[in-house]
């Protein structure tokens, strides 16, 4: 399912992200949804880890979490679950 929305940009952002979806053989409107689907995913794992962080967890156990929260952000946001 997609929205249409209306959004603003300065001349700059908007002449960047053309030459990014054009370099890449996107339409504008995917590579801005693909960007701000990264962002908001790399926000969740930031969070993540400073989460593990504060509660001090090791490293492997950080690292199986990070693969599982990996696979529910991936069916939360992309639909779909990796296979392990």
């Amino acid at each position: 399912m997609t929205a249409k929305v209306t959004l603003s940009f300065s001349d700059e952002t908007i002449e960047a992200a053309r030459r990014f979806a054009k370099r890449e053989g996107m339409s504008l409107s995917a590579w801005i949804d693909q960007a701000a689907r990264e962002k908001a995913l790399r926000e969740v794992f930031a969070e993540h880890a400073a989460v593990v962080n504060r509660a001090g967890l090791d490293i492997e156990a950080a690292a199986l979490a990070d693969a599982q929260e990996a696979e529910l952000v991936n069916a939360a946001y992309l639909g779909r679950r990796d296979a392990a």
